[in-house]
């Protein structure tokens, strides 16, 4: 086992995921990614809430808060309680075990992994003067019943981070096949015009993250409003302001997208510290 990783597969470390777990074979999960600080992981309930509906949208019972909260804990290190340290927690739900085939088996057992990892170590200037990002070329598709869903089928996000290798970028801007704006390749997006804050439209296709759901309802504190809506490309670069948020790093202005650049401003820094607090 990688020293940077740790994991629990269904409450037991002994334990394998087999070639005939329908995550593995066919992507047939879900899955969130939080922050765990103090070793208890930010935002639980919300992103458990988001795990059972994700789970209940491709017809998996999800596993408990209890049961799941029972395997991260045995994740955690005294070191990391008494250091007060910061990890990643990956938490992994498969409809489990089945025959070969699509045909989903009348009766499953849900497997579960739990993944801990170490923070990822952000650049100082991602916070000071913000981030650059690169337009994929690959597409999302429409499909509208995974829409939102966090999948365990991320071939296309792959594949756009395959796109760029300068360490200048930081993330991806992912279109839909009309050249609306959806998300990054590991981040929600959120264009501000004006008083407006717009994110796009994910009805078709795209994560709905949980750090995108916090600030929709964070925002009237800045005395902005959101709208959820088709967001263009062209639109995009007309914007004001451009911020890029997930969970662990939780909200960076966008500095540059190709040729078009902002200066800086204080919208990421606001979004942080509401968010922290």
């Amino acid at each position: 086992m990688n020293s940077a990783h740790s994991y629990i597969i269904n409450g037991d470390f002994n334990q394998v995921i087999t070639p005939l777990d329908r995550g593995f074979a066919y992507g047939d999960g879900v899955f969130r990614t939080m922050l765990m600080r103090n070793g208890q992981p930010e935002c639980w309930p919300l992103h458990y809430q988001k795990l059972v509906a994700d789970c209940a949208a491709i017809g998996i019972v999800c596993p408990s808060a209890e049961l799941l909260m029972n395997d991260m804990q045995q994740l955690i290190s005294i070191k990391e309680l008494t250091d007060n340290l910061s990890s990643v927690i990956k938490v992994i739900i498969t409809r489990g075990e089945g025959e070969r085939g699509y045909a989903v088996p009348a009766v499953t057992n849900p497997t579960r992994v739990i993944v801990k990892s170490a923070m990822p170590s952000y650049a100082k200037e991602n916070f000071v003067i913000g981030v650059n990002l690169h337009v994929c070329k690959t597409r999302l598709a429409v499909q509208t019943k995974l829409a939102g869903i966090k999948h365990l089928n991320r071939l296309e996000n792959v594949m756009a981070r395959m796109e760029w290798h300068d360490e200048n970028i930081f993330d991806g801007v992912m279109l839909d096949q009309y050249e609306n704006v959806i998300e990054c390749t590991m981040s929600n997006i959120f264009a501000r015009f004006d008083k407006v804050l717009v994110t796009p439209d994910l009805s078709q296709c795209g994560v709905a993250g949980m750090t995108r759901q916090r600030i929709m309802g964070l925002v009237s504190s800045l005395n902005l409003t959101v709208e959820v809506e088709a967001l263009p490309l062209i639109k995009l670069t007309q914007a004001d302001e451009v911020i890029i948020c997930n969970s662990l790093y939780g909200a960076f202005q966008v500095s540059k997208i190709g040729q078009n650049t902002w200066s800086l401003q204080s919208l990421a820094k606001n979004i942080r510290n509401l968010l922290s607090s």
